[in-house]
């Protein structure tokens, strides 16, 4: 593949993952298949595509820009730990911040867990999941790959912020985030039993990815 073709797969990428969710088009998905039906279809979407823009990348001609050191896969590895952590704490969670949340009516601005250190924690892990891969992947598609989704993760929580003032109001969103910066960054959590699975589940989704990636990816993440 060249790079005109890399490029394509990238445009694509992005189609799929920015038409989706413009209010006309999610409005009508959302009638059709139901609130979840969405979240579940643009999940499984999202990382299909993911899949095949890696290996894209790994099809663009070879261009090195830097070596991979022993160093840079332990930073991932503690990366990635981090990453798994931070999903398994933030899916399926009230957020009505941003994306990956769930039942949002419950969500308690002054106890909010994770979200009450930052608004987008997938998009925080996937903002460093992009750069503890960028460490060891110093080909340019790579750099290009892992480069733009980390910006990506971070200008798209302005873009997020934004369409969420304008769905939830201008006064409504400030008045709960600022409750949500006043509440206690650290406090008992609902159940613990329930935050220790989470733990649990984090470590476990690691382990599991450092067995799967060379029967995946093809590379030994080890």
């Amino acid at each position: 593949m060249g790079w005109a073709g890399f490029a394509a797969v990238f445009a694509v990428f992005f189609l799929t993952h920015s038409i989706p969710v413009r209010p006309p088009v999610k409005a009508r998905l959302v009638d059709r298949i139901g609130e979840r039906g969405f979240g579940a279809g643009y999940s499984v979407l999202s990382v299909g595509m993911l899949a095949i823009l890696v290996w894209a990348a790994g099809e663009a001609p070879h261009v090195q820009l830097w070596p991979q050191l022993s160093w840079h896969r332990h930073a991932a590895h503690l990366g990635m730990l981090a990453v798994c952590v931070i999903l398994a704490l933030s899916i399926a969670r009230p957020n009505p911040f941003s994306f990956g949340g769930a039942r949002n009516d419950r969500f308690d601005p002054a106890r909010s867990g994770i979200v009450g250190w930052t608004r987008h924690p997938v998009l925080l892990a996937l903002a460093i999941w992009a750069g503890v891969h960028l460490l060891p992947n110093g080909d340019l598609s790579f750099v290009i790959l892992f480069g733009v989704l980390g910006s990506f993760a971070i200008v798209g929580r302005a873009m997020i912020d934004r369409r969420k003032r304008a769905v939830m109001g201008a006064s409504n969103w400030e008045t709960l985030d600022t409750t949500r910066k006043a509440g206690a960054r650290f406090h008992a959590p609902r159940s613990w039993l329930l935050l220790i699975l989470r733990l649990m589940l984090g470590i476990a989704v690691f382990a599991a990815l450092l067995l799967a990636h060379p029967h995946v990816i093809g590379v030994p993440a080890v």
